[in-house]
Parts: C-alpha cells; sequence; structure tokens
C-alpha cells in the first residue's frame, strides 16, 4: 500500500522539483480516496498539478532578482536591473495617469442665514452674545433645571380685527383684562364708535410685567389706525392710569387722473397705466351704456379716466370710486360721464347732460318667441303673443330693463307670479312667470336691478320668462323700443355740475402720485429730543 522513499527517484520526488512533502500528500491522498469517483479524481489531479506548476513558478521568481536594494552595488548589474525595473514601473504608471490638471474640489456647502444661526446655536458664541440666535441646544447632564423660569418684562403682540368680531373681545383675546380692557375701549369710544373701526386693522399692544405670579399683564401701550386721517394711542402715564392721545394725520384729496393710448385691449392698456382693477371695471361699465366697446373704440382712441384718491402724509395711500369716465374716438364727439348725486349715476356731459341706453335684456337668455299672432302651446288655438319669450333656466335671475317704480308683484292669472314696472315716458313693463319675486309695490328699481327668478307658475309649459312691454297702457313690441334716460339737471343743480366737471377736467394727469411735502411741524416731529429738552424748565432753579 505504501511506495520505498526509493519511489522518489521514479518521477514522484524532489528530482521533479516538488517538495518531498507533496509526494507524500498524494501518496496519501490515493490511499484514503482510491474508491472516489473517476470525475472527482481527475479534479483534484488537476488541482494538484495546479500547485505543482505554482510552487516551480514561486522558486522560479524567487531566483530573479527584479527589485533589488538601489542603495547597494550601485554601477553593477544587479544594480542597472532594478534600476530598469523602477523606470518601467514608472513609464507604466505615467502612461494609465489620468492627467496633470489640477483636481477640483466639491463645492462649498451654500450657508444661510437659518443654517448659519444653527451653527451659532452649538458655539459658545451666542453666550457672549446673550444667546441672540435664538436657537437652544440639546441638554446635557450639566444642565440644572430652574426652579421657575424668569418671564420677559414685557411683550409685544399686534392683533388684527376680523370680519364680524367686536374690538373688546379682540383685546381680550390678546391678553388685555379686567380694568385696563374697560378702560380702553371706553377711551377709544369717545372717539369714534368700537363699531366702526374696520376689519383687518392692526393694533399693535404692549403688556407689561406681572404684579405678581398668575395675574394678568397690565396694559402699557396700545396703539391702531383709527381711520385714514387718524391714529389713536392709550399709553400708561405716570401716575399709572390709561391715557389717550389723538394724532390726526394730514390727508391730500386731489383726485387722480389717468390718461393713455386705447391698444389692442382697452382694459389691459388701463391696467398698465396704473388704473385699479375696480376703477377699470367702474370704466367699463359706464362706457358700456354710452358706445359699443367692441367696435366703437379703435386702437388710437384715447381714454380719460379720474378717480378720488387720498395720500397720507405718513405714505400710505387709498384709490377710490371713479369720479369721471371719458375716451376721445379721433374726430367722432367725445363721450364725457361724471358721476353725480346722492345715488352715484353717471351724467353725459358733452351736451345737454343725457344719458343714452339701449334695450337691456331681462334675462341672459336666447328669444324663443317673439311678438305676434302664434298657436298657444296649452289653450291650442292662435291668438297674439303680446310679448317676447326668454329662455332661461329655473331660478335665472330677472333683472328691470330700465328704471322705475314696481306697480304691482303678485299673483297675476295665467302670468303666474308677475312683478309690473312703471317707466318714464309712459312706458310699463311685465315680466311673469316668476319662482319668486325680490320687489314689492312702491319700490323704485334701477336698470339692471334683480326682480325676481325665473320659474314655471301660471300658464306655461316649463321654466321661461315671458315678457311684455306697454305704452300708455297698448302692448308693443319690446324689440322694437329703445329707451332714453336723461339726467334731468337743471337750474342750480345743472349748473353746479358744470362747475364740478371743469374744475375736475383741470387735474394733471399722474399729479397725486407725488409724495406730499413734509410740513415744518413734521419735520420738527422727526428730529431726536435732546437730552436738554427732556428737561423741565420749571423744576429747574439757579
Amino acid at each position: 500500500m505504501f511506495q520505498p522513499r526509493e519511489s522518489e527517484a521514479s518521477g514522484h520526488g524532489p528530482a521533479d522539483g516538488v517538495p518531498g512533502w507533496r509526494a507524500a500528500a498524494l501518496t496519501h491522498a490515493q490511499i484514503e480516496r482510491e474508491n472516489a469517483p473517476q470525475v472527482l479524481r481527475r479534479v483534484r489531479g488537476f488541482a494538484e498539478r495546479w500547485d505543482a506548476l505554482r510552487w516551480r513558478a514561486e522558486e522560479r521568481l524567487a531566483e530573479v532578482d527584479l527589485a533589488p536594494d538601489l542603495a547597494e552595488a550601485i554601477g553593477s548589474r544587479r544594480w542597472f536591473r532594478g534600476l530598469g525595473t523602477f523606470l518601467g514601473l514608472t513609464a507604466f504608471s505615467l502612461a494609465f495617469w489620468p492627467g496633470f490638471a489640477p483636481l477640483e474640489a466639491a463645492p462649498a456647502t451654500r450657508v444661510d442665514d437659518s443654517v448659519r444661526d444653527e451653527f451659532r446655536s452649538q458655539m459658545i458664541m451666542p453666550l457672549a452674545l446673550g444667546a441672540d440666535s435664538g436657537r437652544q441646544m440639546g441638554a446635557t447632564a450639566k444642565v440644572v433645571k430652574l426652579k421657575a423660569a424668569p418671564e420677559r418684562p414685557s411683550i409685544q403682540v399686534t392683533a388684527t380685527l376680523a370680519s364680524g368680531d367686536s374690538f373688546t373681545r379682540m383685546l381680550q383675546r390678546a391678553g388685555i383684562g379686567g380694568a385696563d380692557l374697560s378702560r380702553a375701549a371706553g377711551l377709544v369710544a369717545q372717539v369714534m364708535p368700537l363699531d366702526e373701526i374696520e376689519p383687518g386693522t392692526k393694533i399693535d399692544i404692549t403688556l407689561g410685567r406681572r404684579p405678581e405670579p398668575g395675574a394678568a399683564r397690565p396694559l402699557d401701550a396700545l396703539a391702531f389706525r383709527a381711520r385714514f386721517d387718524l391714529a389713536l394711542a392709550v399709553e400708561r402715564g405716570d401716575d399709572g392710569g390709561l391715557a389717550l392721545e389723538r394724532k390726526t394725520i394730514r390727508v391730500d384729496n386731489t383726485p387722480l387722473r389717468i390718461r393713455g393710448v386705447a391698444g389692442n385691449s382697452l382694459y389691459r392698456s388701463m391696467r398698465a397705466a396704473g388704473a385699479p382693477a375696480s376703477a377699470v371695471q367702474q370704466y367699463l361699465k359706464a362706457l358700456g351704456d354710452q358706445i359699443d366697446l367692441d367696435s366703437g373704440v379703435r386702437p388710437t382712441d384715447t381714454f380719460d379716466m379720474i378717480l378720488s384718491y387720498k395720500r397720507a402724509a405718513t405714505g400710505e395711500r387709498q384709490a377710490g370710486q371713479l369720479l369721471y369716465a371719458g375716451i376721445d374716438r379721433g374726430g367722432k364727439p367725445k363721450t364725457q360721464l361724471m358721476r353725480w348725486g346722492s345715488d352715484g349715476r353717471f351724467y353725459e356731459a358733452s351736451g345737454v347732460g343725457e344719458q343714452r341706453t339701449g334695450l337691456l335684456a331681462p334675462v341672459p337668455g336666447a328669444v324663443t318667441s317673439r311678438f305676434g299672432m302664434r298657436r298657444h302651446p296649452i289653450l291650442g288655438y292662435f291668438r297674439r303673443h303680446a310679448g317676447m319669450d326668454f329662455k332661461a333656466g329655473y331660478g335665472t335671475p330677472i333683472v328691470a330693463v330700465t328704471d322705475g317704480v314696481v306697480a304691482s308683484a303678485g299673483r297675476a292669472g295665467g302670468c303666474g307670479n308677475a312683478v309690473r314696472v312703471n317707466h318714464a315716458g309712459g312706458i310699463q313693463t311685465r315680466y311673469c312667470h316668476m319662482s319668486r319675486m325680490a320687489v314689492s309695490p312702491g319700490q323704485g328699481v334701477r336698470r339692471g336691478q334683480v326682480i325676481g327668478y325665473v320659474g314655471s307658475t301660471g300658464l306655461s309649459t316649463g321654466p321661461h320668462l315671458h315678457y311684455e312691454m306697454y305704452r300708455n297702457g297698448r302692448a308693443v313690441d319690446p324689440g322694437s323700443i329703445q329707451f332714453v334716460t336723461r339726467a334731468l339737471l337743471s337750474g342750480e343743480n345743472l349748473r353746479r355740475f358744470r362747475e364740478v366737471l371743469a374744475q375736475l377736467k383741470t387735474v394733471e394727469a399722474g399729479a397725486a402720485l407725488t409724495d406730499l411735502a413734509p410740513t415744518a411741524s413734521e419735520v420738527r416731529s422727526e428730529e431726536p429730543l435732546r437730552e436738554i429738552d427732556r428737561v423741565d424748565p420749571a423744576t429747574t432753579s439757579i
């Protein structure tokens, strides 16, 4: 079973260049695994041959001195061989070097104010500056909790009066209570009713130090803008009581005039010129009753508008309603409208002062049946249709076609719920089949005012509006009538109207946009108070 040591000369010993322990190991493996499968024996034989080849390569490479010490035997063959190895490795490294350009470092981290505060909160710096960063570090074992945290000596709060809220409830939520609340509200009520303070008003409140733990903070100061021309302040005096201070703000009421070319879009041109959106809408509505804005305005026409405007000495500005609307259409008569009277109506000012309007549709629907003979859809026979039928959905608002007074509002036979309105010049209109009426007899109505809602009451096959018109009690075709509403200005009223119009047209365009020049008293009030001026002459003695 065991081969003698003389078998090494047969090709399995050191004569083949393989160590003797390898021959012994192979022989032992063959004895233990003589019954192994043939494939496994071949694989193991291949591994053994690979090991023998590796060992022979290692022995030969060990004899070749590829990297000798260049500090020894300088100038010998062995030294030059080492030098050649060094140069070859250097050339190989340079061949695969990516480049000699400087390496680009990663971009610096962007540090904004919040990140900078986060860094500063973890430094000693905030402690020296009174912890002005507002950040807090994590608690450590060195942190000892205080028995009672100190309170700020005063607190400043800004409260906003919401719509539907009351002034006293707002102050109470801000932390004012007890006698200070009633005293502050009473002082403000002496100047103006509390319910007249507009929603959205901001109130600056300063609360003082608590007199004792758990007590409410006293009110030190309260200030807000009561009106555009008035600021109120409630402050605690030296005697401990609250006193009211009124500060009247100088306001200039010069109207703002805006002129410009209509361009391709009248609305956009006016907005680009600086006109507020609300004023532009009023302008288009007033001018639309006089001319056709779609086809009657050319890009070269010039618009002219004047609106009420307020400038405060403190810098605030407030635009009001439209006062004058005009347009110069190049060769055609100028259209000039001015708001006049308590009702705020625009009056034509270019001639005799009359305002022309066309037929206003009572509902925004198509006409389904016109004035004249037709077969009645319910009764089934031919008879005259004394009005116009408009297609409209149930509940659609119905408006008055022009100004007038409601003559009747109620049930009217086959018309169902109907409203009859008397107009000037013997004209009368009636609106039938309403689902609900919004006016009562004797009430005055304006052009475009809602007087009811579409329904299907009376002799009706479905929701629609039956609209009738009468002249001196006789039914006429509503489509053949054009209204003319006269301004009815005469005598002293007409004279004052023309004076105001002439004065209004003298306003220069854009003049109201300049800042108000401060007065001498306002300049002195802005100057800092010197210490010598703080001394009361009555308390000084020489």
